[in-house]
């Protein structure tokens, strides 16, 4: 090899190393940034709808999550328990990241012994439905796949997530819990026996698996089912959901730091479809809600059925067999996102395809991370106690 041709290797490598570092920095000075602004919510114009939300009882125990959780933290001691908890408040709900290189708080599946994987797993039956639990255990399985495919193990790999309890588990006082890794976010509040469940992210690369992970596979009902309705609507519906039909890059825009999003309607309204059409879109709809045990899911779903005819669904790409697209489906209370992502960890051209997808679910109007249930938990504690009153 020439000194030209090592040279050149050389500057190439410090190029690279350099415009690693420069990204990180910039990708890091963003975040700090969005975590410095107040939280607020999705919105659709910096303005937050009020009184969407309300302090009540569901009539659905929250019960066994709470036993759940007592029982993990249970299993917890020193240093691990120690790294586990956090106030009801703190910000570490908003630091959430679905990529794989995140710094994260809290305790990993890497950490725990046997019995407290048993009792996290054990917590997260408790919350999610069977479906639920069956997709959250895939992404894991699909993180050690691809951990397989490209050699690297100390980046990827099922023990990649970290468990953080967010207050004391309670059967009146607000609590959560949040699960943090690559392509698997779960933020999930309490207060009596209301749940928030969002933001909420799963995806993976890949999406399905092969030799011992033949079987595994995430986010196929919620592309088919996309794909399905859209190419239910007639050509005029199509036309109005359309945003464009050209599929570049990664859609995504309620992702990770994106708390405060301002995101205008698009799209179709579900108002001007059929009523079979309505029937179908919110089997779609329920695909994301229905992650959730399925008593709270009711109950969201029901907060999402009052605002059905406002609710708008929006595509990017193209339809037919393999197509490649992006779609959301957003009213007041409940921003999905589903979008198929170029490659990262694996090979092939950098466009997106169907090995790599994303999805996001918001509570928009500020009801991520139950924090407007909290802010009117806390005014009421307030006059509670300016009156005298007791609880």
């Amino acid at each position: 090899m020439s000194k030209r041709v090592c040279v050149a290797m050389v500057v190439i490598l410090m190029a690279t190393v350099f415009v690693a570092g420069f990204t990180l920095q910039t990708r890091r000075q963003r975040e700090e940034a969005a975590l410095a602004e107040p939280f607020k919510g999705v919105t659709l114009d910096g303005t937050v709808i009020p009184g969407l939300y309300s302090i009540q009882s569901t009539g659905v125990s929250t019960e066994p999550i709470r036993e759940a959780a007592e029982q993990f933290l249970a299993s917890l001691d020193g240093e691990l328990l120690k790294k586990a908890r956090y106030a009801t408040d703190d910000i570490e709900w908003r630091k959430w990241h679905n990529v794989h290189r995140a710094p994260r708080e809290g305790v990993s599946f890497g950490e725990m012994n046997d019995t407290q994987r048993e009792r996290a797993f054990g917590l997260l039956g408790a919350s999610l439905s069977a479906k639920g639990l069956k997709k959250t255990k895939n992404v894991m399985r699909l993180n050690e796949h691809i951990a397989e495919i490209v050699g690297k193990h100390g980046e990827y790999g099922e023990e990649f997530y970290w468990f953080t309890m967010m207050g004391e588990p309670s059967a009146t006082e607000p609590w959560g819990w949040q699960l943090d890794g690559h392509h698997l976010v779960i933020n999930y509040f309490v207060l009596g026996d209301q749940v928030v469940m969002t933001p909420a992210f799963m995806g993976s690369e890949p999406v399905i698996g092969t030799g011992r992970f033949e079987g595994v596979e995430v986010m196929q009902d919620e592309q088919n089912k996309g794909l399905a309705f859209m190419e239910s609507l007639d050509a005029s519906q199509q036309k109005q959901a359309m945003l464009t039909g050209e599929k570049t890059r990664g859609n995504a825009l309620a992702q990770a730091y994106n708390d405060n999003l301002v995101l205008d309607y698009a799209g179709i309204r579900v108002d001007a479809l059929s009523a079979p059409q309505k029937k179908f879109f919110r089997e779609l709809v329920a695909e994301y809600v229905y992650n959730m045990d399925e008593g709270h899911a009711a109950v969201w779903m029901k907060e999402i059925e009052a605002h059905l005819d406002e609710t708008y669904f929006a595509w990017l790409g193209t339809t037919g067999p393999e197509s490649v697209f992006y779609y959301r489906i957003q009213s007041p209370v409940i921003l999905i996102e589903f979008d198929h992502q170029g490659p990262i960890a694996l090979d092939g051209p950098r466009v997106p395809s169907r090995r790599h997808v994303h999805s996001v679910v918001r509570t928009p109007n500020g009801n991520d991370y139950g924090k407007d249930l909290l802010r009117q938990h806390y005014e009421q504690h307030r006059t509670d106690a300016a009156h005298g009153h007791v609880h």
